[in-house]
């Protein structure tokens, strides 16, 4: 190559003219660009050769200004018309004798510009170039529409991303939903993160980010992990700090669908026909409703009657949703889907539309209702002597919250002798039960609310009223059960296997109270679920279904559709089979709706904790979780909360310490305690 020729070469992609100045060896050459650099060029990175003349540096501005006034790209189209169906290749040359009628070196190289640059009707081959057939054209038009529509749209929502940043209101497009629902998909990984304990500092890798959402991540400068897509959403105000990734990971649906909302409002104009044409009158009986004062699916009542032979007769009223529903329709199958309400402490999410859970389907104090009504008679003992099972119509009397029948008891209310017959038979069923082989194992329960980002905790106290509830509650489930063995009707029994509990000397070396209720529960076999009756170890029951909230949990309304279709006479709705499968589906259902609520109460408990720097809290040592290395279950005892706890110091099971939050974060499930001394408590209080 001579001295002085003029050649076009890239840098970083950029195109470049240089002057060859001499050899660089013997395959390399040296070549000054317009600039003034020097650049030691291969053969194979010069990508245009100037013929016609010897160049000097100073001279290639002025010849790319010769070449300007031809690299008009919309000339390539006239040519390619000209050569395509031929499909002969042209070299630069041609293409300036062509499109210009000239050879010179400007048009010729301003026509290999054209050409390199081409993105629809030439590809290069070799050293010349060979035109697209109009298929190709047309498709790689489409190709370059495609690209710079999505350029566009992703410049239109980094946009928008910045309006949201900036705490504007924002009118997302429906392409920007389909991006941010990619973010909170992979942001809720962050609840698996949780349970399955991986490292965070590792999620980049463990977790590694889909193709939208990497690109949507690199765009916006942000870290592509799964906290990094979580801090986004919170950043453009789309989740809240406290999103509840556990509900987004699961399968629960929070919203009812359209269709179902639909049927749900036409079931409520146009009540179907009720199969149950029989029902028992029972308007006649005081019907009593027990509640928390925030329930607004009222599933069950009370009532006690004094019979002419004197003998008393317990009644346990039941919601009789299936009044409203058939089988296999739409609103069942969205109940079967959900499997049971969920309660979380920032609300509940029911399993049927609120317009029929809380109204038809409900108990409503003061209106005629629906109801599957359990009539039964036990003997002194508390065993059950007699029952009777009946659709009826039933109209509770008294609504009462749990605290108003804890009063009415303390009291001795004479205007209610009812309320006092039945705590009576509570009492005397629960002592029954125990000389069954009943276990009771009382330990305090956290009931958590959020409202308004304020954090209640209080426990779920046992108080009388709460256990004559539960009394009544067991009592239709073993009914309903018994009438279902009786009948050899396939039904959702529960059972739990007898419980191998330690040996009462090892028991008694163990602290008395919650220490030795924590070693009994850990002993406490899973409950089991069979088409056929079970001994239930725990309540002291050979057989035992439930059956008493069946607007909330839906194997309670498979009891119940069984149930209603045998006193009808009529073929059972499910055959052993279906309702196996169907329980199998439910109960896997129910499992991870019970997750979900572990999980939720636990994040706002280390919420508060974490909120409460301050706050110095008394605890019992429960149980070792790895004693070799000091790690315990501690009970908070104003909470009710059990928590892990590392101890720098040996304590002993059931021994009572303070201590102070050091350190939460709800969102890596991460909690950790200092134990204090008194003197330390006692600056804290004061």
């Amino acid at each position: 190559m001579e001295k002085g020729t003029l050649v076009e070469f890239r840098v970083q992609g950029d195109r470049r003219l240089g002057v060859v100045e001499r050899p660089d060896g013997k395959t390399r050459w040296f070549v000054v660009d317009e600039r003034g650099q020097s650049h030691s060029l291969a053969p194979r990175q010069i990508t245009y050769t100037v013929n016609g003349q010897a160049y000097k540096t100073s001279e290639i501005v002025s010849f790319l200004q010769q070449v300007k006034p031809y690299l008009d790209p919309s000339s390539l189209e006239v040519a390619w018309e000209l050569l395509v169906e031929d499909g002969e290749t042209v070299t630069p040359a041609q293409m300036a004798n062509l499109l210009f009628s000239q050879s010179d070196a400007a048009p010729c190289y301003a026509a290999h510009c054209l050409l390199s640059d081409d993105k629809f009707y030439f590809k290069q081959k070799g050293d010349a170039y060979e035109p697209r057939t109009a298929a190709q054209v047309a498709e790689r038009k489409h190709q370059i529409e495609i690209e710079a529509l999505k350029a566009k749209g992703q410049q239109e929502f980094l946009a928008r991303v910045e309006q949201a940043l900036q705490g504007e209101a924002v009118a997302w497009q429906r392409h920007d939903r389909q991006r941010i629902e990619g973010l909170e998909k992979y942001a809720a990984l962050l609840a698996d993160v949780v349970k399955m304990g991986v490292n965070f500092d590792s999620l980049g890798r463990a977790y590694p980010p889909s193709a939208s959402v990497l690109e949507t991540m690199t765009m916006l400068g942000r870290p592509a992990t799964p906290q990094g897509a979580l801090q986004l959403l919170i950043d453009l105000g789309w989740w809240n700090v406290h999103e509840n990734l556990f509900l987004r990971r699961s399968s629960i649906p929070v919203q009812f669908p359209h269709k179902v909302l639909e049927v749900a409002q036409q079931r409520l104009d146009f009540p179907p026909a009720d199969l149950d044409a029989n029902r028992l009158d029972l308007n006649h009986l005081k019907v009593y409703t027990i509640d928390d004062e925030s329930t607004t699916e009222i599933d069950d009542g009370l009532s006690w009657e004094l019979l002419p032979d004197g003998k008393q007769r317990l009644w346990v009223h039941i919601a009789d949703p299936t009044r409203w529903l058939i089988p296999e329709d739409d609103l069942d199958l969205e109940a079967r889907k959900r499997g049971s309400t969920v309660y979380l402490p920032t609300g509940m999410i029911p399993m049927f539309p609120e317009v029929l859970a809380t109204g038809p389907m409900s108990l409503v104090q003061g209106q005629v209702c629906c109801a599957l009504s359990f009539g039964i008679v036990l003997d002194p003992n508390g065993a059950v002597e007699d029952y009777c099972i009946h659709p009826s119509f039933i109209k509770p009397t008294y609504r009462l919250t749990y605290e108003d029948v804890d009063e009415m008891l303390q009291l001795g209310v004479q205007a209610e002798p009812e309320i006092e017959a039945i705590a009576n038979w509570a009492r005397q069923r629960k002592s029954w039960r125990y000389n069954q082989g009943a276990i009771s194992i009382n330990m305090p329960e956290a009931m958590i609310k959020v409202k308004d980002d304020n954090i209640d905790i209080d426990i779920l106290d046992d108080s009388s009223s709460r256990q004559l509830v539960a009394e009544m509650m067991i009592l239709a489930g073993e009914v309903a059960a018994r009438y279902g063995q009786t009948h050899n009707i396939p039904l959702p029994f529960r059972g739990q296997p007898q419980p191998e509990l330690p040996p009462d000397e090892e028991l008694l070396q163990l602290p008395a109270g919650f220490v030795r209720a924590c070693a009994m529960r850990r002993c406490m076999p899973k409950s089991e679920m069979s088409i056929t009756p079970l001994r239930h170890a725990g309540l002291g029951l050979d057989t035992y279904t439930q059956a008493t909230s069946p607007i909330r949990r839906y194997s309670d309304l498979l009891t119940h559709f069984q149930l209603k279709a045998h006193l009808r006479g009529e073929v059972l709705p499910f055959s052993a089979e279906q309702l196996k499968e169907v329980m199998m589906s439910v109960s896997s259902t129910t499992q991870e709706l019970v997750m979900v609520e572990r999980q939720t109460n636990r994040y706002w408990a280390l919420e508060y904790l974490r909120r409460h720097p301050e706050q110095v809290w008394h605890v019992t040592v429960l149980m070792w979780l790895r004693e070799d290395s000091n790690l315990a279950l501690i009970l908070l005892e104003d909470l009710g909360l059990q928590l892990p706890m590392t101890f720098k110091r040996s304590v002993k099971l059931g021994e009572q310490i303070l201590v102070k939050v050091s350190f939460a974060d709800p969102q890596k499930d991460f909690i950790q305690f200092q134990e204090i001394i008194y003197q330390e408590a006692q600056t804290a209080t004061n």
